[in-house]
């Protein structure tokens, strides 16, 4: 009794008195309320929560497990479908290019320490050569014969390839803009000192991009740009944590002219303007080849990563000549127009702007960042464990439903609307209607207490019980409520499709 009396003294004194001199608490209850929490390390939750891990055998290339995949992915899909509201097409280019192009774009003058060189077999070229009739490019062959076979890169970046895919055909300027999307995985080569978990590794995935456009669409296609990343990071709920900087020309080691340059800053600072946000100037640090808008995340420990960019570029497509036609050629490649019938009847080649962006930059160092700013605590959406569907016994009925439930959430049989129906099998079901959902299922024997505790422990958003009422009216319970698991279906996707 004198025990409880004392904890009611202490509670009343947390509960009641609150402007009560700290020193006068209970020294033990004061040093726990001033006790700091550490930071979140996306390295410990990652193992906590099995998303990836590392190997010596492969240093900076991290290995995502299932449930970081299901993340990774989903941001992925999450992307696509904003590719078809900007208009962007997605491709797919090699891994691995041949010194020369590397020359050609200028990566091996400026860029050669941060890549890696694979040496192909000499012995391939003596073999591609007697099987050339198989269908082998002819142009390919003649280019192979005139170039040594042996020496290549792995690429630390997509815009090559993409040049080369806008040079494989003709335009007209009513073709432009044209937007290629790429997530192929690069790879660079950082010092192992610098790696670190998702944040610095040397093979990342990009969500790559790149806009060749007429001069005239630069600030347009940047407008466009900055309500891209708005979007998904106001999704992603890094709508405040965010900041924007324009970096302007070198002082040194630059291409192109002072005028070029300062149309292209213009451009960007009226783009930047226009798009409501706060914004700051980085003086001279731009790339040699053009200004860019850098977008820097700060974490939760208070340091920035630069993660989105918007990069202007004249010096690639001068290099890979790429061009396209248009009337009054000497106004288009000013981006000014022209009345005059006399110009306007000349036709001619201009050099395209291009335009890199990446808005989630590098997939896996915004993983990074999302999982020590969710704590773990994932959205439903990103989720990799969305729900677990718990028994309230080992009887084959509440079992067997169990699993019919899980089938259902996951698209792989069809359910009558009302549930009172138990699920048929659908052959068109099982190839088109797959939900996409992370669900679980927990049918050991134990008390659905224990149960609980350790789906809300392993994260799971939605906790779903099946007892042997459920089982009689077809339905699952979600805390008080009952519905039927096509119910539960549609709840669960809405969520998604709102990315709640």
């Amino acid at each position: 009794m004198i025990r409880l009396q004392s904890t009611r003294r202490v509670v009343a004194l947390v509960t009641h008195r609150q402007w009560t001199c700290p020193k006068c608490l209970p020294r033990r209850l004061y040093s726990q309320k001033l006790e700091k929490r550490e930071p979140p390390d996306h390295r410990k939750l990652g193992h906590q929560q099995e998303l990836f891990i590392t190997s010596t055998f492969s240093p900076g290339s991290p290995i995502f497990l299932p449930n970081g995949t299901r993340i990774f992915n989903r941001l992925v899909d999450f992307l696509r479908k904003q590719y078809v509201r900007y208009g962007f097409e997605e491709v797919i280019t090699p891994t691995i290019y041949k010194k020369s192009l590397w020359a050609k774009s200028g990566h091996l003058e400026n860029y050669a320490d941060d890549m890696y060189t694979v040496t192909g077999n000499k012995r391939a070229l003596a073999l591609g050569h007697s099987e050339g009739c198989c269908g082998t490019n002819s142009n390919e062959t003649a280019a192979t014969e005139d170039e040594d076979d042996s020496e290549y890169g792995l690429k630390p970046m997509n815009c090559p390839g993409h040049c080369l895919i806008f040079a494989s055909k003709l335009h007209s300027y009513r073709d432009l803009p044209v937007r290629y999307a790429d997530f192929s995985p690069l790879h660079r080569n950082e010092i192992s000192g610098a790696l670190s978990g998702l944040t610095r590794v040397r093979r990342f995935h990009q969500d790559d991009g790149h806009i060749f456009c007429r001069p005239s669409q630069v600030e347009e296609e940047i407008k466009k740009t900055l309500d891209f990343v708005k979007v998904v990071y106001a999704t992603l709920k890094f709508g405040v944590s965010y900041r924007l900087a324009l970096s302007t020309r070198p002082k040194d080691h630059f291409i192109g002219t002072e005028d070029e340059w300062n149309r292209a800053e213009d451009r960007l600072r009226r783009a930047l303007d226009a798009s409501g946000m706060q914004w700051s100037v980085n003086e001279g640090d731009g790339a040699f080849y053009g200004p860019k808008i850098d977008i820097v995340l700060q974490d939760s420990d208070g340091k920035e990563h630069q993660t989105a960019t918007i990069q202007l570029d004249f010096q690639l497509p001068k290099r890979f000549e790429l061009e396209y036609q248009a009337p009054a050629p000497e106004y288009e490649a000013r981006g000014e127009s022209t009345q005059d019938p006399a110009l306007l009847a000349e036709y001619g080649p201009v050099r395209p702007v291009m335009i890199h962006r990446a808005v989630l930059g590098s997939v896996e160092r915004l993983m990074a960042l999302l999982i020590e700013n969710y704590d773990g605590k994932w959205p439903f959406w990103l989720n990799p464990r969305q729900a677990v569907i718990l028994t309230v016994n080992t009887t084959a009925p509440v079992v067997d439903w169990a699993d019919k439930v899980r089938d259902i959430l996951l698209g792989n049989v069809a359910s009558s609307s009302t549930g009172n129906e138990p699920p048929v099998a659908d052959a068109g079901i099982a190839l088109s209607g797959q939900t996409g959902l992370a669900v679980d299922l927990d049918t050991t024997a134990r008390s659905l207490g224990a149960k609980i505790r350790e789906a809300r422990n392993n994260g799971y958003s939605q906790i779903l019980v099946v007892g042997d009422a459920d089982v009689q009216s077809k339905q699952v319970s979600l805390g008080k409520e009952r519905m039927s698991p096509a119910e539960m279906r549609d709840r669960m996707m809405e969520m998604v499709n709102r990315f709640e």
